[in-house]
């Protein structure tokens, strides 16, 4: 057994060492000088970072695995997870703030040619009702018919058209975004952010994009005109993306 109980031989993640010692600290005085409230959240802290590392370290591969990517290592068809993908968007509110927004439930995949990235393609599928803008009001709206009327068009998708490669990570894909039963042609700046093994031996793939739309042309143009000018909705929406797929067979 080594200093903090794992097997001989075997490093457990730098937290989790690090956790655990910090935990035994007490017993030799080290922590003696602090109050009780602060020793019992040192505690705390210390058992939840040796508990994380422990779920790591347990798990197959024991934690993740990063190496640099390659174009011809992103070769296949991966599908996008929904719990560690973001698919954001954001608009002003009367000239001045920036609301922000996200969709909560959606699916996806990618067909990747890393040998001829322009064969690449991409197809998602929004729920339109599962839009969140931390406001029940606001999202109720947006749901409504002057928005989204999410009863008669309960789907946004995107279906890619093509894909150009940039040099380096960057890539420009091309697609038809159909939003409100209007489909009108987009551009996606993206970036690969890279390919790793999960603690469960899923292969994953990294995508940061972003593209900025007029609401106008899918047919969003309800707004109000402000006293001092302006309008309370912008036109634009900046649409962003942080996407994290698995690897299929």
């Amino acid at each position: 057994m080594d200093p903090v109980g794992g097997p001989a031989g075997v490093e457990e993640p730098l937290v989790g060492r690090a956790a655990l010692h910090l935990a035994s600290a007490q017993h030799d005085g080290a922590t003696a000088l602090l109050s009780w409230p602060a020793r019992a959240v040192w505690t705390l802290l210390a058992v939840t970072f040796a508990h994380v590392a422990t779920l790591a370290g347990n798990a197959p591969g024991r934690g993740m695995c990063w190496a640099p990517t390659t174009l011809e290592q992103t070769t296949g068809t991966w599908s996008i997870d929904p719990g560690h993908t973001r698919i954001g968007f954001s608009a002003k509110h009367a000239m001045v703030a920036t609301v922000r927004g996200q969709f909560a439930e959606f699916s996806g995949a990618l067909t990747l040619d890393g040998g001829a990235p322009e064969k690449s393609s991409a197809e998602v599928t929004i729920l339109a009702s599962s839009i969140s803008t931390s406001s029940e009001d606001r999202d109720n709206h947006v749901r409504g018919g002057d928005f989204l009327d999410v009863e008669a068009h309960p789907e946004i998708t995107f279906g890619s058209t093509g894909v150009r490669y940039a040099g380096g990570d960057d890539f420009a894909m091309l697609g038809d975004l159909a939003i409100r039963g209007i489909s009108r042609p987009v551009e996606l700046k993206v970036e690969l952010e890279g390919l790793a093994t999960d603690p469960f031996g899923n292969e994953r793939i990294g995508f940061s994009g972003e593209t900025t739309i007029s609401r106008k042309d899918f047919g969003l143009t309800w707004n109000v005109a402000l006293e001092a000018g302006g309008v309370l909705v912008s036109d634009k929406v900046k649409i962003t993306l942080d996407v994290s797929a698995i690897k299929q067979p």
